[in-house]
């Protein structure tokens, strides 16, 4: 899969841990729009998708974290690769580790009907809802506002996605 770029923060020259978690995350467009994951609490825009568990493949975790947090069921024969961000920071949670995490880009189609959401007790918090948004109303909203505690670093690489789509024609 394609390197669609790097955000490396090089703020992490004392730490002595790492942590990995990667990431599949989808890239539905339909009619010019894309499903993407808004929190109505930080007004953040988000891919559906989320961390990939120990023993589960890219695809599985795409499928599953997309029918759980958007509700989408995804047609397993439509996934086709996108690309990957490659991304390091020092962590916010452990003074001493390091945060490493591939971001892992499917594009796919999802069968029509939105099934009840099955979110985690902080998406349920951030009030996660699943919205189809013109690329650019996603961009603005996620480099402009006021995300509260939300890392500045996670919604520049959706933003910077949400671009590249652009670019690469995808969306019209």
């Amino acid at each position: 899969m394609r390197l669609l770029f790097e955000m490396d923060k090089k703020d992490y020259g004392e730490c002595t841990r790492s942590f990995t978690r990667d990431s599949a995350r989808s890239i539905i467009i339909r009619n010019g729009k894309i499903a993407m994951i808004h929190s109505l609490k930080y007004d953040y825009y988000k891919f559906p998708g989320g961390g990939i568990e120990p023993g589960e493949s890219n695809v599985d975790a795409l499928i599953r974290e997309t029918a759980e947090e958007a509700g989408l069921t995804v047609i397993p024969d439509s996934i086709r690769e996108y690309g990957y961000v490659h991304r390091i920071q020092k962590s916010t949670v452990e003074v001493d580790e390091f945060f490493i995490q591939d971001n892992y880009y499917y594009l796919c189609d999802v069968e029509e009907g939105v099934n009840p959401q099955k979110l985690d007790d902080y998406e349920s918090d951030e009030h996660f809802t699943l919205e189809y948004v013109m690329p650019e109303s996603g961009i603005l909203s996620n480099r402009t506002k006021d995300h509260g505690p939300k890392d500045p670093v996670m919604l520049e690489r959706e933003a910077r996605v949400l671009e590249m789509l652009l670019s690469d024609g995808l969306i019209e």
